[in-house]
């Protein structure tokens, strides 16, 4: 998907609005083991598919945090905005994981602009991140982005 484009100069004008949808990215055991190897939480939910069949989901389930950290990718097909020279993370307001996303499922996110507040040399965002399972209505992570852009 071609990401849609914002003019940094308007992202007051934006307070409110959605900024896009990203791409479906697909959550395999394989990216689970390699989260897991890279931060060392190898609990036997998101590593053992034979312990966690017999678990509470099922099988085995995404780290938190590996759905979480999937955001930058998805901001990349959803939205960009142009006439700023750099953008930083900055943090999180809220960070809410509803549901579990079982291994094999699709997420993709929705983006909304909550916030546009000037800083020295930019502005400073918060963004309503919503990332939705495929095929299932309660959402598996909401978050409230903090990001800083300067021209």
């Amino acid at each position: 998907m071609t990401p849609k484009v914002f003019p940094f100069d308007k992202l007051q004008e934006l307070v409110g609005q959605a900024l896009g949808t990203s791409d479906w990215i697909l959550v395999d055991q394989a990216r689970i083991d390699a989260f897991a190897h890279v931060t060392g939480d190898h609990q036997w939910i998101h590593v053992d598919a034979g312990r966690a069949a017999e678990g509470p989901f099922g099988s085995t389930v995404a780290h938190g945090y590996l759905t979480l950290s999937l955001l930058p990718a998805m901001v990349a097909t959803a939205f960009e905005i142009n006439g700023s020279r750099m953008g930083v993370n900055y943090g999180i307001n809220r960070l809410r994981f509803p549901a579990p996303v079982p291994v094999g499922s699709r997420l993709r996110g929705h983006f909304r602009l909550l916030a546009c507040d000037p800083i020295e040399g930019g502005v400073q965002l918060v963004i309503e991140a919503t990332i939705e399972r495929e095929g299932f209505a309660k959402p598996v992570c909401v978050v409230e982005m903090l990001a800083r852009r300067y021209r």
